[in-house]
């Protein structure tokens, strides 16, 4: 992917936003970044999931410096093990679906 050029800028590689059926937000961005201290696996990222009707996100998953990988879900901020990018986007959408079948079972 070119990951190890240091003059490379930052390179949109993912920006997908989406309102489903229940009202729900999902919004992705993935930039590929050289690698360096900051971002030592050459990836960027803010992968959100908003309820219907909030403000905050029920998960959110970033890596800005200085925190590195990490995640919140259920106003609990945690690390997150990187390992690659499609590993990312699949642990984002199980936590999407658990919060959004724990809602359910909220209102059942």
């Amino acid at each position: 992917m070119g990951y190890d050029r240091p003059h490379m800028r930052a390179v949109l590689t993912l920006r997908e936003r989406v309102i489903d059926e229940d009202g729900d937000l999902t919004e992705l961005v993935l930039w590929q970044v050289p690698r360096s201290p900051k971002h030592p696996a050459g990836i960027r990222y803010r992968l959100a999931f908003l309820l219907a009707g909030t403000t905050r996100p029920a998960i959110l998953y970033d890596n800005h410096h200085p925190k590195g990988h990490h995640r919140h879900r259920r106003g609990v901020e945690e690390p997150y093990g990187f390992s690659t990018a499609d590993r990312l986007l699949t642990d984002f959408q199980a936590d999407v679906r658990r919060a959004k079948a724990a809602r359910k079972e909220r209102t059942e």
